[in-house]
């Protein structure tokens, strides 16, 4: 296991650098002048001129990227092109909330998924299997911005039983803060809740029908027990898997959920930098993304060797 670890630690280095480099590519490829949005409407061409060169953005490309990526080695995500605010704080304002978002979102993908990935292949090709999957074919196919508005008419307008917008910390008050979260996380969820259960009625339905299940199931054991001491654990390796793929998509539905409740989390910052070309908080928030999602798929590496010992040697 350390040697996984180690492995996957070092090829994450240079995926961090080639994903830093292209997204800074990208944003500079952006239409629009940061400069020109941040001098104002009535700025004269000189003005403008004396911002670009003041912000550094005259130099060429590869300069300004090494000097970025030496600040960012040294934790110094720059400062707003438009609060002026430094973006380490920004983002430390911001993460609690996606955060909170991702948690309870994938608490549900969790609790609803699983268990009807495995109800459903506990009755294969019954009736309940089908509507099941005919069910999970329906959700991966609405995107969450859409389920987020439903959500919002028919919850918090027609029956006000959620707020509509709008978070409340933890600090506050779990109830408070689970009631502001619940909607976008379901919203959120519905895909990744379909996803989950098919590929766990996949994972097991392959499982129970191996040599060793049908050994065990010969020795009296009831299906129950088969499902949940040998062929979970069997199937563990794609259930892991699924599950942090998921983790990216949640993160990446943040962005117009959030928008659309009005969270203040990393996504709302997103489409607002992106408006208005804050270029150093864009790169932060992709970096901080990045680095999530690559100790995600640590986790899930370390998980996989759990779920499967050949792994680990």
């Amino acid at each position: 296991m350390p040697t996984l670890l180690a492995k996957r630690l070092l090829s994450a280095i240079p995926l961090l650098l080639f994903l830093s480099f292209f997204v800074y590519v990208l944003v500079d490829l952006m239409p629009g002048d940061a400069a020109a949005n941040l001098a104002g409407d009535n700025a004269s061409t000189q003005d403008i001129a004396a911002l670009r060169e003041q912000l550094g953005l005259n130099e060429p490309l590869i300069l300004r990227y090494l000097e970025w990526l030496g600040h960012i080695l040294t934790g110094d995500f720059g400062t707003s092109l438009y609060s002026s605010q430094s973006v380490a704080q920004i983002l430390a304002e911001r993460i609690p909330v996606t955060l909170s978002l991702a948690v309870v979102t994938m608490a549900l993908v969790v609790v609803v998924g699983l268990p009807l990935g495995i109800v459903a292949a506990m009755r294969a090709n019954s009736l309940i299997d089908r509507a099941l999957t005919a069910f999970a074919s329906v959700a991966m196919a609405v995107p969450p911005f859409i389920v987020g508005l439903v959500l919002v008419i028919a919850l918090a307008i027609s029956t006000p039983i959620f707020p509509a917008t709008g978070y409340l910390p933890i600090a506050d008050g779990i109830v408070p803060w689970l009631q502001h979260l619940i909607l976008p996380a379901i919203a959120i969820a519905a895909i990744s809740t379909a996803e989950v259960a098919r590929q766990t009625r996949a994972a097991v339905v392959d499982t129970l029908g191996r040599d060793f299940i049908r050994t065990a199931r010969a020795k009296g054991l009831r299906t129950k027990q088969i499902v949940g001491k040998h062929a979970l654990k069997v199937a563990g390796v794609p259930i892991v898997t699924v599950l942090g793929l998921q983790v990216s998509r949640v993160l990446a539905g943040a962005v117009t959920v959030e928008f659309v409740f009005a969270l203040p989390g990393l996504g709302t910052l997103a489409v607002n930098s992106v408006f208005t070309r804050d270029i150093p908080v864009i790169l932060g928030i992709v970096m901080v993304m990045a680095v999530a999602i690559v100790a995600i798929n640590l986790v899930v590496d370390l998980a996989g060797g759990y779920f499967n010992p050949r792994v680990r040697s």
